[in-house]
């Protein structure tokens, strides 16, 4: 399939040849959903923890009397019913991350580029080394777009400068291109050397 390829001032400088495998998938809901739940899973920093009866701080002295005292008998302080006393069963640290195979992993960048393509959403630049050099200007030409995500070969200091005071406009490496980034931006752009780059690791 061919995409056009614009420059900066809105014109039309070419076209580009993508592969259909990437940009031209089937839209598989289901896929997108697990690949966005595995993320999610990986963020989560897994740090809540309660002390258990063994960890709470507290002397473990018979407080009451085996019998005779008219109520339950009691061994420790530091048993669950006790203000103070341990959690049991509570949260501990642990890794909430799991394996996913990475067929389905780049199976779900497919779809959301496809998407994207098929809805009129992805834009491509043929590079973003504009004369673009302040916020300003910055959205005088791209605030109309709503949000997006501006995807470049390698790191853009310049560019990255120039988002960063900027709402609901992000800027990452195609190294770093992820399902969901991408389906929370309205619009996708990409450069011309972006595009060949995702197609070499999808394909």
């Amino acid at each position: 399939m061919k995409i056009k390829i614009f420059d900066f001032n809105n014109n039309v400088t070419g076209e580009l040849d993508c592969s259909d495998s990437v940009f031209n998938v089937e839209n598989r809901p289901d896929v997108v959903a697990r690949v966005v739940n595995w993320q999610l899973a990986k963020r989560r920093s897994g740090s809540h923890n309660v002390k258990s009866k063994s960890e709470v701080h507290g002397t473990t002295k018979k407080f009451v009397r085996q019998k005779g005292s008219g109520g339950a008998r009691h061994g420790s302080k530091k048993a669950a019913q006790f203000r103070g006393g341990g959690i049991i069963f509570g949260p501990v640290n642990r890794e909430h991350g799991y394996s996913l195979p990475k067929k389905i992993r780049k199976l779900g960048l497919k779809i959301v580029l496809s998407n994207k393509v098929q809805t009129g959403n992805l834009i491509v630049f043929d590079t973003f080394n504009s004369q673009l050099t302040k916020t300003k200007e910055f959205v005088n030409r791209f605030g109309d777009l709503g949000t997006a995500l501006f995807v470049d070969v390698d790191k853009n200091d310049m560019f990255e400068k120039l988002l960063r005071n900027v709402s609901g406009f992000d800027f990452i490496p195609q190294i770093g291109a992820n399902v969901y980034d991408i389906i929370h931006k309205e619009k996708l752009i990409l450069s011309s050397g972006a595009v060949k780059a995702l197609e070499s690791r999808l394909i």
